[in-house]
């Protein structure tokens, strides 16, 4: 049978079905209001544009402190399959942190109407369409806001992070670092002929049920993952660092591998959970019996934060 687009399920007909069952059994209570007008109003898009002759869907986040003479950094955010925006913004709790720092959130959606989307991380013109919306999105914002071309950044959860590596292959002159938690990486790093080095930030549970940390299959995919630390040593090496990395305790059960001297400064660095399930380290908890452990111990949102600032679009 014909896989889907997206490569997490074998079989078309339980496409809408899994959607649904993740959409509702992956979210927190305080995003699933009992109340229809109530979901639609807390979970609605802010703004739409068209892109490759289909309209596409954002959540945008201004924090009050944005002055429109500065230039402001801005975090593109996306969520993982059969979610969208305004989960990924709950998950990922980007809002509070813009609050407190000054930049921009935008949390795209993927394609799949009004309800729960996918990006379509394989090979193919899907692909390429879901790269044009983010670049179309990124020039919608920068006409409307004073947005710092050489702080525009990337982020994802699960099949968002997946994205994000396609992005740091297509945009890489105007995606300054990219950040990935509990990436599902469905396109083979030879799919990836962009060789310009790319900071990346990564973070991933060793007990992962959806993503295995050690690669191999699950039961949301019988393609296999690649192994984890491995593509993050890919990466290094597509980015020219040092090749063996620095490896430190950051918390009890955290651990970080960091690649330095690399070309352009474009470090990488691997934060493994151990325990952790396919979650968003420090962010809001997903049920546990059916995705795993969430930390507290570290906050992704947070250090990805500080890691992004550290590493502004390199124009050489």
């Amino acid at each position: 049978m014909k896989k889907l687009t997206h490569g997490w399920i074998a079989f078309p007909e339980r496409r809408a079905a899994l959607a649904v069952a993740l959409a509702l059994i992956t979210l927190p209570v305080v995003i699933v209001p009992i109340e229809a007008f109530s979901f639609y109003s807390a979970n609605r898009d802010s703004g739409s544009l068209v892109s490759s002759g289909q309209t596409r869907d954002y959540l945008l986040y201004i924090p009050k402190s944005y002055d429109p003479s500065r230039p402001t950094p801005l975090v593109i955010s996306m969520h993982g399959a059969g979610l969208w925006g305004a989960a990924q913004r709950e998950i990922s709790q980007w809002n509070k942190l813009a609050d407190r720092q000054g930049f921009i959130v935008v949390y795209p959606s993927g394609v799949g109407g009004k309800g729960v989307r996918i990006w379509h991380v394989e090979r193919g013109f899907d692909l390429m369409k879901d790269v044009r919306f983010v670049s179309d999105l990124i020039d919608t914002l920068k006409a409307r806001y004073n947005i710092d071309s050489t702080r525009i950044y990337a982020n994802g959860l699960s099949n968002g992070g997946g994205m994000s590596f396609a992005l740091s292959c297509t945009l890489s002159d105007r995606i300054a670092a990219i950040g990935t938690v509990a990436a599902a990486q469905t396109l083979p790093w030879s799919w990836c002929t962009d060789h310009r080095p790319v900071p990346m930030i990564a973070f991933h549970g060793t007990a992962d049920p959806v993503v295995p940390y050690n690669g191999g299959s699950s039961w949301i995919s019988p393609r296999p993952f690649p192994n984890v630390p491995s593509w993050a040593e890919k990466w290094a090496l597509r980015n020219r660092c040092k090749p063996n990395p620095v490896e430190s305790v950051v918390a009890a059960d955290v651990t970080r591998q960091a690649y330095t001297n690399c070309a352009d400064d474009a470090a990488v660095t691997l934060y493994s959970v151990q325990g952790g399930g396919h979650t968003w380290p420090g962010g809001t908890p997903l049920p546990e019996w059916f995705v795993g452990r969430t930390t507290r111990s570290i906050d992704a949102t947070r250090l990805m934060w500080e890691f992004f600032t550290e590493h502004p679009l390199n124009r050489n």
